[in-house]
């Protein structure tokens, strides 16, 4: 299995990431990507570029070094009622939204508290994705929560960064994996790249799907028409050769 599309990327935008759209476009051309969202951070991130970034991406092309740019943003969830940072009139402008949990805004508490915020979150029809839901440092009810992102069509992310580098994200990266798989919930692999040379780099996720059997179908970005096809579903106005 591969991917094709990389559906969490961050450019210098978000500064502790340390590549361009650019240098991030090509890379991705160099393995060959043929998508990738542009999901820098959003406004209560301590390091999120300033609202102009996100008002500007229309100065943007539709593709750079023959790379399709979703321009879009990693949005954070700020509390137990699953509401986003971002203004709505933002949101709504963007062709794709990663939705997550991050400790510098949303303060852990308890697993009920975690879950009900992602069950809110995934009614919101401006979200894309649910973004690393595997950290011990943010615990959930998986099964409840996998069947509301299935009823709601949410994409299930698979964070290859969180997997390697964020605390408890392995282990429960097989267990909500397994969830998706009986429920038929379908994901992307992403590598939520901060650097140019890890774009498309999801390698540990492929392994664990293919320890677990986990069906390529359901793997929306490992196909160029089906991922072309469910982003035209949400967003037609988009371009995607």
């Amino acid at each position: 299995m591969k991917i094709i599309g990389d559906l969490h990327t961050h450019t210098m935008a978000s500064t502790h990431a340390y590549s361009t759209i650019t240098e991030n476009c090509r890379s991705a051309s160099e393995r060959g990507i043929k998508i990738i969202a542009m999901t820098d951070h959003w406004g209560d991130m301590p390091d999120s570029p300033h609202i102009w970034h996100f008002e500007n991406l229309r100065i943007l092309p539709g593709q750079i070094c023959g790379v399709t740019v979703l321009k879009g943003v990693e949005a954070n969830i700020i509390n137990n009622d699953g509401e986003l940072d971002m203004p709505r009139k933002n949101l709504e402008r963007l062709e794709w939204v990663v939705a997550s949990m991050h400790r510098q805004v949303y303060e852990p508490t308890t697993a009920e508290n975690h879950t009900n915020a992602y069950l809110k979150v995934a009614e919101d029809p401006v979200v894309d994705v649910i973004g690393h839901c595997t950290t011990s440092f943010f615990p959930i009810d998986f099964e409840k929560c996998v069947k509301k992102f299935k009823e709601c069509e949410k994409l299930v992310e698979i964070n290859e960064s969180s997997i390697l580098y964020k605390s408890g994200s392995l282990d429960n990266t097989y267990e909500l994996m397994r969830l998706c798989k009986k429920y038929e919930v379908p994901v992307v692999f992403d590598s939520d790249g901060h650097f140019c040379e890890l774009i498309g780099v999801v390698d540990t996720a492929i392994k664990i799907a293919e320890e677990i059997s986990f069906p390529e179908k359901l793997v929306i970005n490992a196909d160029h028409e089906r991922l072309k096809e469910y982003i035209h579903r949400k967003h037609p106005e988009i371009e995607i050769p």
